[in-house]
């Protein structure tokens, strides 16, 4: 039986700065940047080439 992780989830402080590290840092392709509400999108990046793992940077609700 072959296993695989398709997407981790990544709590990060600020959208917009992960975005630029991630894309600008180190290279990954941005799939997705979706407004949800006023205080939350789903932004999934990827590693170039990966094709099969992606990364969603989740903003937490709280300082918790």
């Amino acid at each position: 039986m072959n296993q695989r992780l398709s997407q981790i989830a990544i709590v990060v402080k600020d959208y917009d700065e992960a975005i630029q590290f991630y894309t600008e840092k180190l290279n990954f392709t941005l799939i997705e940047d979706t407004i949800l509400s006023e205080t939350k999108r789903w932004v999934v990046v990827q590693p170039k080439g990966s094709g099969s793992c992606n990364l969603l940077l989740a903003k937490a609700a709280n300082e918790e």
